[in-house]
């Protein structure tokens, strides 16, 4: 007779996960390495149709920024960051639109649909959900922050059980595009929506107190805890806006935010439904 005390075992861990993520609002942050390998992008969209056939309310928002520089160097455009965010000129703004918004959001909504999901893709222009603003006014740029979030057509759609995908892009009250820092929109969307759980995949294993030394991940940090390491110079450059987008969100009422290795495959699962660490979790 087979042994199936292993299995039981197993099945018998995961159920207060499952029990507890049913009905719960999750927010995901899709960039980094996890976009650039086709077996990590499968790996996350199952990940995800999982998580929603378990009861959970996913909302992805991505970035697009390899996708982006290959595009940019067609035009011979050299790409420019600024503590992590991507300088943003009109001619740059073209391009990122059309890249994020055209190209990388509509492919994710199919390979999402063709994995048993509902999809439906947007970006922050579509319905005026996301007003921005220009996160350095009276200039030339077209980096933008979040003005206000109207969380009414993100909510139908997750109540009707449909996948929200969105892409950083969204207008200001003229209709003049920026590029959002796509950390920030995530954190922005789970902040107002008081998510459950906020979750970044990045190309890092976390917080690390030392960047060369992957045994210096920190499994878990309080806000308090932060602002040290941030003054030390400990956390700098595009960990920044995650920290800062993290921060945020629990302050607005965000039940848990988690810096996640997105290069793991099925880190979405092994973080939300086990005790395994695939990265740092932050509280305050």
């Amino acid at each position: 007779m087979m042994n199936y005390s292993n299995k039981i075992e197993l099945l018998s861990t995961l159920l207060p996960s499952i029990q507890r993520i049913k009905g719960s609002i999750i927010v995901i942050k899709y960039g980094g390495a996890a976009m650039i390998h086709d077996y990590l992008t499968d790996a996350v969209v199952q990940d995800i149709t999982l998580l929603c056939s378990l009861g959970a309310k996913v909302i992805l928002v991505h970035g697009g920024g390899p996708e982006i520089n290959k595009w940019l160097a067609k035009f011979s455009i050299e790409p420019k960051f600024n503590n992590g965010i991507r300088i943003t000129d009109p001619q740059t703004m073209e391009i990122v639109e059309m890249v994020l918004s055209g190209k990388v959001n509509k492919e994710l909504v199919s390979l999402i649909n063709k994995n048993n999901g509902s999809a439906i893709g947007l970006s922050g222009k579509d319905g005026n959900f996301i007003i921005a603003e220009p996160l350095e006014p009276n200039s030339n740029s077209l980096v933008g922050c979040v003005k206000s979030i109207d969380i009414n057509l993100i909510s139908l759609l997750s109540y009707h059980n449909y996948i929200p995908i969105i892409s950083p892009i969204a207008s200001d009250c003229l209709g003049q595009s920026y590029n959002i820092n796509a950390d920030t929109v995530a954190g922005e969307i789970a902040g107002a929506l008081q998510a459950s759980r906020f979750v970044l995949l990045t190309n890092t294993p976390g917080i690390l107190t030392d960047i060369k030394d992957p045994a210096t991940l920190l499994s878990s940090i309080t806000v308090d805890k932060i602002s040290h390491l941030v003054s030390n110079g400990t956390i700098f450059g595009g960990m920044l806006p995650k920290i800062n987008c993290c921060i945020d969100a629990l302050r607005k009422g965000v039940n848990s935010t988690h810096i996640i290795d997105g290069r793991i495959p099925h880190c979405l699962l092994l973080d939300i439904l086990t005790s395994q660490s695939v990265g740092t979790t932050i509280t305050l």
